[in-house]
């Protein structure tokens, strides 16, 4: 089974969800805590994290697309023109997480720019996500590529390390480095 995105009708992602659930079909809508203002008072919500979206894990087979497709405000599975796109696991994993440790985020528009890092400590260990900064602030960002959608967190430049795996034999000696004025550079040691 994989991970998919699954478009709904505005303002109907728990109610599917909801749905979903009694039908026995896996799904995961991330949820995070929002302040809401009325004319009369505020509140605290759980609001969807990626508003109009919510995922389903299911084999990818006609017969359980369409039963997808029927609950009531969904509206369809994104994916291209050969069918649904499935989501990688870490990705889904990635946002999880994060809510499971009730970890401040709020969403961000996707960012191509930037450089693709990894928690090596703490509870967020192995999360990777692209390294990016706002003002003296460091951030995470981690993305939902099929939806076009992501999250980001407060990080310690010091927690994250290069995602990619230097070979010892071709870059003996080097040591990857996160600096805040250039980025990602190597050393040598």
């Amino acid at each position: 089974a994989s991970w998919y995105a699954i478009s709904t009708r505005s303002r109907q992602e728990k109610v599917a969800a909801s749905m979903l659930e009694s039908f026995g079909i896996e799904n995961f809508l991330p949820l995070a805590m929002e302040r809401r203002q009325w004319s009369d008072r505020k509140q605290v919500v759980n609001a969807p994290l990626f508003p109009g979206y919510l995922f389903v894990r299911i084999p990818m087979l006609r017969e359980l697309q369409l039963r997808v497709l029927k609950v009531p405000g969904i509206v369809r599975f994104i994916g291209n023109q050969s069918g649904p796109q499935a989501i990688p696991n870490a990705e889904i994993e990635g946002v999880q997480t994060v809510l499971s440790y009730r970890i401040p985020c709020s969403p961000c528009s996707i960012s191509k720019v930037g450089d693709r890092v990894r928690i090596f400590r703490g509870v967020l260990a192995g999360i990777e996500g692209t390294f990016v900064r706002s003002g003296s602030d460091s951030n995470l960002v981690i993305s939902v590529e099929t939806i076009q959608q992501s999250i980001a967190i407060h990080v310690d430049a010091s927690d994250v390390e290069p995602a990619f795996c230097l070979s010892p034999p071709l870059f003996a000696g080097v040591t990857p480095t996160l600096s805040a004025e250039h980025g990602l550079s190597a050393t040598r040691m």
